[in-house]
């Protein structure tokens, strides 16, 4: 096990322990909106793809092999509302800077499988999310399209859903 740093006060260490890895607010909130359109699908679902990658995406639609991950700004380091750690950045950023790695990685490999992924900001209203998940499932399983790219906040023009 790594070093770890020391809480600042035990407030801060109970807010540390509530951060949920599934189940957020805005990943519930699309989820619901999705499911209220009629689409289902596999929350958390584990992906064992070639080459022994583990992925997990937030929302998968196994069919139409469509992986979706709702990231939170700080946690993917959004170029818009990331920022970087103000204490214990020795700990903070290589962290923060693995996460990154390992989203890209999981890109790869679904991509490589034949998966489409759309990754959306915490901070995307709701309705752009849903068209962004909408337009995937809509749209070939083998375009390749990458919506609300990751490593670039390029917020997406609101589009009016059916």
């Amino acid at each position: 096990m790594g070093d770890y740093p020391a809480p600042a006060t035990p407030g801060r260490a109970a807010n540390m322990r509530a951060i949920r890895r599934a189940n957020t607010k805005p990943e519930i909130a699309l989820r619901s909106a999705l499911h209220r359109r009629g689409y289902r699908f596999r929350k958390d679902y584990r992906l064992e793809l070639a080459g022994g990658a583990r992925v997990r995406p937030d929302i998968a639609f196994t069919a139409r092999r469509v992986a979706v991950f709702v990231d939170g700004c700080f946690w993917h380091v959004c170029p818009e509302h990331g920022r970087d750690p103000a204490v214990n950045e020795w700990y903070w950023a290589p962290k923060l800077r693995r996460n990154v790695e390992r989203d890209r990685t999981a890109d790869a490999a679904l991509a490589a499988a034949g998966w489409q992924v759309v990754r959306v900001w915490e901070h995307v209203p709701l309705t752009d999310a849903v068209a962004a998940v909408v337009a995937a499932l809509a749209g070939p399983a083998d375009s390749g399209r990458l919506l609300a790219p990751p490593f670039g906040c390029r917020r997406q023009a609101r589009m009016a859903h059916s």
